[in-house]
Protein backbone atom coordinates (compact mmCIF):
# COMPACT_ATOMS: atom_id res chain seq x y z
CA UNK A 1 0.00 0.00 0.00
CA UNK A 2 1.19 3.67 -1.00
CA UNK A 3 0.69 6.81 0.81
CA UNK A 4 1.03 9.81 -1.40
CA UNK A 5 0.92 13.62 -0.53
CA UNK A 6 0.16 15.67 -4.09
CA UNK A 7 1.04 18.41 -5.67
CA UNK A 8 -3.05 19.68 -5.74
CA UNK A 9 -6.39 18.21 -4.00
CA UNK A 10 -6.96 16.53 -7.49
CA UNK A 11 -3.89 14.83 -7.38
CA UNK A 12 -4.62 14.22 -3.44
CA UNK A 13 -7.56 11.88 -4.33
CA UNK A 14 -5.51 10.34 -7.11
CA UNK A 15 -2.68 9.44 -5.18
CA UNK A 16 -5.03 7.94 -2.07
CA UNK A 17 -3.88 5.22 -0.73
CA UNK A 18 -4.60 2.28 -2.93
CA UNK A 19 -5.82 -1.41 -1.57
CA UNK A 20 -6.37 -4.33 -3.65
CA UNK A 21 -9.97 -5.68 -3.67
CA UNK A 22 -10.24 -9.81 -2.87
CA UNK A 23 -13.62 -11.62 -2.80
CA UNK A 24 -13.51 -13.78 0.38
CA UNK A 25 -15.36 -16.92 -1.50
CA UNK A 26 -12.99 -17.13 -4.60
CA UNK A 27 -9.98 -15.44 -2.97
CA UNK A 28 -9.31 -13.30 -5.94
CA UNK A 29 -8.99 -9.88 -6.94
CA UNK A 30 -11.07 -7.43 -8.81
CA UNK A 31 -9.39 -6.55 -12.23
CA UNK A 32 -10.59 -3.53 -14.16
CA UNK A 33 -10.22 -4.45 -18.08
CA UNK A 34 -8.49 -1.00 -19.47
CA UNK A 35 -10.07 -2.07 -22.98
CA UNK A 36 -13.15 -2.04 -22.27
CA UNK A 37 -14.19 -1.02 -19.01
CA UNK A 38 -15.23 -4.67 -17.88
CA UNK A 39 -14.34 -6.32 -14.47
CA UNK A 40 -12.42 -9.47 -13.84
CA UNK A 41 -11.49 -11.45 -11.07
CA UNK A 42 -7.63 -12.58 -11.61
CA UNK A 43 -5.22 -13.88 -9.37
CA UNK A 44 -4.36 -10.94 -6.70
CA UNK A 45 -1.15 -9.12 -7.95
CA UNK A 46 0.02 -6.57 -5.71
CA UNK A 47 1.95 -4.78 -8.81
CA UNK A 48 -0.95 -4.13 -11.31
CA UNK A 49 -2.42 -0.83 -11.00
CA UNK A 50 -5.46 -2.53 -12.58
CA UNK A 51 -5.62 -4.00 -9.43
CA UNK A 52 -5.21 -0.57 -7.58
CA UNK A 53 -8.79 0.67 -5.84
CA UNK A 54 -8.93 3.67 -3.41
CA UNK A 55 -11.79 5.52 -1.97
CA UNK A 56 -12.51 8.97 -3.62
CA UNK A 57 -15.72 10.06 -0.39
CA UNK A 58 -17.66 6.79 -1.72
CA UNK A 59 -16.66 6.23 -4.98
CA UNK A 60 -14.32 3.60 -5.62
CA UNK A 61 -11.62 4.46 -8.53
CA UNK A 62 -9.02 2.55 -10.09
CA UNK A 63 -5.57 3.36 -10.31
CA UNK A 64 -4.98 1.92 -14.27
CA UNK A 65 -8.34 3.11 -15.92
CA UNK A 66 -8.43 6.62 -13.32
CA UNK A 67 -12.55 5.61 -13.61
CA UNK A 68 -14.89 4.94 -10.56
CA UNK A 69 -17.09 1.42 -9.91
CA UNK A 70 -20.45 2.03 -11.38
CA UNK A 71 -23.74 0.15 -11.23
CA UNK A 72 -25.33 1.24 -14.43
CA UNK A 73 -27.65 -1.55 -14.98
CA UNK A 74 -29.75 -3.50 -12.62
CA UNK A 75 -27.39 -6.70 -13.03
CA UNK A 76 -24.22 -5.26 -14.56
CA UNK A 77 -21.37 -3.59 -12.82
CA UNK A 78 -18.36 -1.64 -15.31
CA UNK A 79 -16.01 0.73 -14.86
CA UNK A 80 -17.54 4.72 -15.58
CA UNK A 81 -16.34 8.13 -15.39
CA UNK A 82 -16.25 9.32 -12.14
CA UNK A 83 -18.52 12.32 -12.74
CA UNK A 84 -20.95 10.71 -14.98
CA UNK A 85 -24.69 9.42 -14.11
CA UNK A 86 -25.23 6.72 -12.21
CA UNK A 87 -24.45 4.79 -9.27
CA UNK A 88 -20.42 5.39 -8.78
CA UNK A 89 -21.11 5.55 -5.22
CA UNK A 90 -21.26 3.12 -2.84
CA UNK A 91 -22.27 2.19 0.59
CA UNK A 92 -19.63 -0.32 2.42
CA UNK A 93 -20.32 -1.98 5.69
CA UNK A 94 -19.89 -5.57 7.00
CA UNK A 95 -17.48 -6.09 3.89
CA UNK A 96 -20.76 -5.59 1.73
CA UNK A 97 -20.62 -3.07 -1.41
CA UNK A 98 -24.05 -1.69 -2.35
CA UNK A 99 -25.15 1.36 -4.70
CA UNK A 100 -25.35 4.09 -2.50
CA UNK A 101 -29.41 5.04 -2.95
CA UNK A 102 -30.44 2.27 -4.77
CA UNK A 103 -31.60 -1.19 -3.49
CA UNK A 104 -30.27 -3.68 -6.38
CA UNK A 105 -28.64 -5.14 -3.89
CA UNK A 106 -24.86 -6.31 -3.12
CA UNK A 107 -21.43 -6.48 -5.33
CA UNK A 108 -21.13 -10.44 -5.65
CA UNK A 109 -18.76 -12.69 -7.30
CA UNK A 110 -19.81 -15.11 -10.00
CA UNK A 111 -18.64 -16.86 -12.79
CA UNK A 112 -18.05 -14.23 -15.00
CA UNK A 113 -16.95 -11.29 -12.72
CA UNK A 114 -19.17 -9.65 -10.76
CA UNK A 115 -22.54 -8.66 -10.48
CA UNK A 116 -25.41 -7.46 -8.81
CA UNK A 117 -27.06 -9.43 -5.95
CA UNK A 118 -28.81 -9.89 -2.81
CA UNK A 119 -26.76 -12.67 -1.36
CA UNK A 120 -25.48 -12.04 1.61
CA UNK A 121 -22.46 -14.66 1.64
CA UNK A 122 -18.93 -14.68 1.40
CA UNK A 123 -19.53 -14.18 -2.72
CA UNK A 124 -20.32 -11.03 -1.07
CA UNK A 125 -17.53 -10.11 1.44
CA UNK A 126 -14.60 -7.91 -0.27
CA UNK A 127 -11.67 -7.41 1.65
CA UNK A 128 -8.02 -6.09 1.37
CA UNK A 129 -4.57 -8.14 1.18
CA UNK A 130 -4.71 -7.79 4.84
CA UNK A 131 -7.66 -9.98 4.66
CA UNK A 132 -9.41 -6.70 6.11
CA UNK A 133 -12.37 -5.44 5.21
CA UNK A 134 -12.23 -3.01 2.83
CA UNK A 135 -14.61 -0.99 4.31
CA UNK A 136 -11.75 0.02 7.10
CA UNK A 137 -9.77 1.49 3.86
CA UNK A 138 -12.99 3.58 3.56
CA UNK A 139 -12.53 5.30 7.16
CA UNK A 140 -8.56 5.55 7.59
CA UNK A 141 -9.26 7.49 4.01
CA UNK A 142 -11.96 9.75 5.71
CA UNK A 143 -9.46 10.21 8.47
CA UNK A 144 -6.50 11.24 6.05
CA UNK A 145 -8.71 13.37 4.40
CA UNK A 146 -9.65 15.30 7.89
CA UNK A 147 -6.37 15.50 8.80
CA UNK A 148 -5.25 16.90 5.48
CA UNK A 149 -8.05 19.61 5.65
CA UNK A 150 -6.83 20.31 9.13
CA UNK A 151 -3.06 20.83 8.03
CA UNK A 152 -4.37 23.01 5.66
CA UNK A 153 -6.54 25.57 7.44
CA UNK A 154 -4.02 25.41 10.23
CA UNK A 155 -1.78 27.61 8.08
CA UNK A 156 -4.17 29.22 5.56
CA UNK A 157 -4.06 32.99 6.77
CA UNK A 158 -6.62 34.69 4.96
CA UNK A 159 -6.09 38.15 3.79
CA UNK A 160 -9.65 40.33 3.40
CA UNK A 161 -7.77 43.20 1.59
CA UNK A 162 -6.03 40.80 -0.99
CA UNK A 163 -9.09 38.29 -1.88
CA UNK A 164 -6.58 35.37 -1.62
CA UNK A 165 -5.15 32.72 0.34
CA UNK A 166 -1.86 33.23 1.66
CA UNK A 167 0.14 31.24 3.97
CA UNK A 168 1.79 32.44 7.63
CA UNK A 169 4.77 31.04 6.67
CA UNK A 170 5.47 33.36 3.72
CA UNK A 171 5.00 30.43 1.22
CA UNK A 172 2.38 29.51 -1.52
CA UNK A 173 -0.12 26.42 -1.00
CA UNK A 174 1.09 23.83 -3.89
CA UNK A 175 4.99 24.68 -2.52
CA UNK A 176 2.89 23.67 1.21
CA UNK A 177 1.50 20.30 -0.54
CA UNK A 178 4.61 20.00 -1.95
CA UNK A 179 6.60 20.05 1.64
CA UNK A 180 3.99 17.56 2.88
CA UNK A 181 4.12 14.92 0.30
CA UNK A 182 7.91 15.21 0.45
CA UNK A 183 7.61 14.56 4.47
CA UNK A 184 4.28 11.78 4.46
CA UNK A 185 5.33 9.43 1.50
CA UNK A 186 7.13 7.01 3.85
CA UNK A 187 9.26 5.24 1.51
CA UNK A 188 10.28 2.25 3.33
CA UNK A 189 13.24 1.68 0.40
CA UNK A 190 16.05 2.65 2.63
CA UNK A 191 14.83 1.13 5.55
CA UNK A 192 14.66 -2.35 4.10
CA UNK A 193 18.08 -2.21 2.17
CA UNK A 194 19.26 -1.70 5.61
CA UNK A 195 17.68 -4.27 6.98
CA UNK A 196 19.05 -6.60 4.34
CA UNK A 197 22.34 -5.30 4.88
CA UNK A 198 22.26 -6.08 8.05
CA UNK A 199 20.47 -9.72 7.35
CA UNK A 200 23.64 -10.51 5.18
CA UNK A 201 26.43 -9.05 7.51
CA UNK A 202 24.75 -11.10 10.46
CA UNK A 203 24.74 -14.04 8.49
CA UNK A 204 28.46 -13.73 7.56
CA UNK A 205 29.61 -13.66 11.08
CA UNK A 206 27.10 -16.20 12.21
CA UNK A 207 29.11 -18.26 9.81
CA UNK A 208 32.13 -17.23 10.59
CA UNK A 209 31.62 -17.89 14.67
CA UNK A 210 30.79 -21.34 13.26
CA UNK A 211 33.85 -22.37 11.67
CA UNK A 212 35.57 -21.34 14.40
CA UNK A 213 33.76 -23.30 16.98
CA UNK A 214 34.31 -26.05 14.77
CA UNK A 215 38.08 -25.40 14.33
CA UNK A 216 38.28 -25.39 17.92
CA UNK A 217 36.10 -28.57 19.13
CA UNK A 218 38.21 -30.40 16.55
CA UNK A 219 41.49 -29.41 18.03
CA UNK A 220 40.28 -29.86 21.86
CA UNK A 221 39.42 -33.71 20.49
CA UNK A 222 42.89 -33.97 18.91
CA UNK A 223 44.65 -33.27 22.03
CA UNK A 224 42.00 -35.58 24.57
CA UNK A 225 43.02 -38.21 22.62
CA UNK A 226 46.85 -37.58 22.73
CA UNK A 227 46.20 -36.45 26.79
CA UNK A 228 44.62 -40.21 26.99
CA UNK A 229 47.45 -41.51 24.82
CA UNK A 230 50.12 -40.46 26.46
CA UNK A 231 48.17 -41.95 29.84
CA UNK A 232 47.86 -45.50 29.00
CA UNK A 233 51.72 -45.17 27.50
CA UNK A 234 52.26 -44.02 31.09
CA UNK A 235 50.64 -46.69 33.14
CA UNK A 236 51.75 -49.27 30.76
CA UNK A 237 55.76 -48.21 32.15
CA UNK A 238 54.51 -48.40 35.46
CA UNK A 239 53.29 -51.55 35.71
CA UNK A 240 56.54 -52.84 33.30
CA UNK A 241 58.48 -50.88 36.14
CA UNK A 242 56.74 -52.88 39.25
CA UNK A 243 57.06 -55.98 37.65
CA UNK A 244 60.91 -55.59 37.60
CA UNK A 245 62.22 -56.16 41.01
CA UNK A 246 59.42 -59.10 41.61
CA UNK A 247 61.64 -60.46 38.75
CA UNK A 248 65.13 -59.91 40.11
CA UNK A 249 63.56 -61.28 43.66
CA UNK A 250 61.81 -64.63 42.00
CA UNK A 251 63.27 -68.38 43.40
CA UNK A 252 66.17 -68.82 41.41
CA UNK A 253 66.49 -71.58 38.89
CA UNK A 254 66.76 -75.52 39.93
CA UNK A 255 71.16 -75.98 39.92
CA UNK A 256 72.68 -78.03 37.76
CA UNK A 257 73.17 -81.48 39.09
CA UNK A 258 77.34 -81.53 39.05
CA UNK A 259 78.30 -84.01 37.22
CA UNK A 260 79.54 -87.64 39.03
CA UNK A 261 83.88 -87.26 39.58
CA UNK A 262 85.32 -89.72 37.22
CA UNK A 263 85.99 -92.95 38.88
CA UNK A 264 82.65 -92.92 41.09
CA UNK A 265 80.10 -95.07 40.86
CA UNK A 266 76.11 -94.05 40.56
CA UNK A 267 74.62 -94.66 44.14
CA UNK A 268 78.10 -94.89 45.92
CA UNK A 269 78.00 -92.55 49.27
CA UNK A 270 81.42 -90.25 49.21
CA UNK A 271 82.75 -88.42 52.34
CA UNK A 272 84.81 -85.49 51.84
CA UNK A 273 87.36 -84.86 54.53
CA UNK A 274 88.40 -81.46 55.52
CA UNK A 275 92.20 -82.32 54.77
CA UNK A 276 90.26 -82.18 50.89
CA UNK A 277 90.36 -86.54 50.71
CA UNK A 278 87.49 -88.23 49.81
CA UNK A 279 86.61 -91.83 50.39
CA UNK A 280 84.10 -94.06 50.23
CA UNK A 281 81.52 -94.22 52.75
CA UNK A 282 80.90 -98.15 52.42
CA UNK A 283 83.94 -100.05 50.99
CA UNK A 284 83.53 -102.34 48.21
CA UNK A 285 84.34 -106.18 49.08
CA UNK A 286 85.73 -108.24 46.55
CA UNK A 287 83.08 -110.55 45.22
CA UNK A 288 85.20 -113.76 46.31
CA UNK A 289 85.30 -113.19 50.06
CA UNK A 290 82.13 -113.96 50.20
Amino acid sequence: MLRGWPHSRAGFFADAEAFLMKNAKVNLCLQASPVDGSLLLEDCNPESDFQDWSWQGSSLVNRGTQSCLSAAEADRVQMSLCGSTGYVSWDCSNSLLSPLGSSQGYLVANKKGVALSNVRGLKAQWQDAADGSVCEEEAAEAEQDRYFTAALASTHMYDPTAGNVTLALGIDQVELEELLWFFRREDPSTWNYSILALSFVAMILGLLLLSINIVRNRKRKIHMYREAEQTVQQAELEAKQALMPVQEYSPAEPQKQEPVPQGQRSGEVVVQWKDGTTTSLYAERPEDAT
